[in-house]
């Protein structure tokens, strides 16, 4: 597990696939080793490039038997990010997803959440400022949504809670 923490994810880099919670799991299956991965929705484009990448680190550490699978459920949820990715995220410009929001947090603050009587604050990255606005609901992914700040008038993506 510890060589699948150098795979960097290939949409934001800075945090790994470990880090953003999507490998579930690493066993073997009589001699060969089975690296299980939850992508972070159905339609992730990046799926394909991220098994690329494992395939790669093993073969580069020596590993020739092993399989990859695909695990869909119970889905990948923005609450499986560590704080370390969490972190690593603001530090690279980009807001983490406010905890206790993704779909299997409370369900309250999500229910407000989807229905527009939400009163949470996407604080800006850059200066730490609440006073920002949505400006589109997708951003440079569909994962994440984009965002103004009002008071240093810095863009931003704001990692959806999934």
């Amino acid at each position: 597990m510890a060589w699948l923490a150098q795979v960097p994810d290939p949409e934001i880099p800075v945090i790994s696939i470990t880090e953003l919670g999507i490998v579930r799991k690493v066993g073997h299956d009589g001699g060969t080793l089975v690296v299980t991965v939850t992508p972070t929705y159905s339609g992730c484009p990046a799926v394909s490039l991220i098994n690329l990448e494992i395939e790669a680190k093993l073969l580069e550490k020596g590993v020739e038997d092993f399989r990859i699978e695909q695990q869909l459920s119970p889905p990948w949820t923005t609450d499986l990010l560590s704080e370390e990715a969490r972190e690593k995220l603001k530090d690279y410009g980009i807001a983490p997803p406010i905890d206790g929001t993704a779909a299997d947090g409370r369900l309250v603050a999500r229910a407000a959440r989807l229905s527009g009587r939400s009163n949470l604050v996407i604080a800006c990255p850059r200066c730490g400022s609440g006073n920002t606005e949505r400006v589109s609901q997708f951003g440079s992914t569909p994962c994440k949504a984009s965002y103004r700040c009002k008071d240093c008038l810095e863009p931003f993506d704001y990692f959806k809670c999934i």
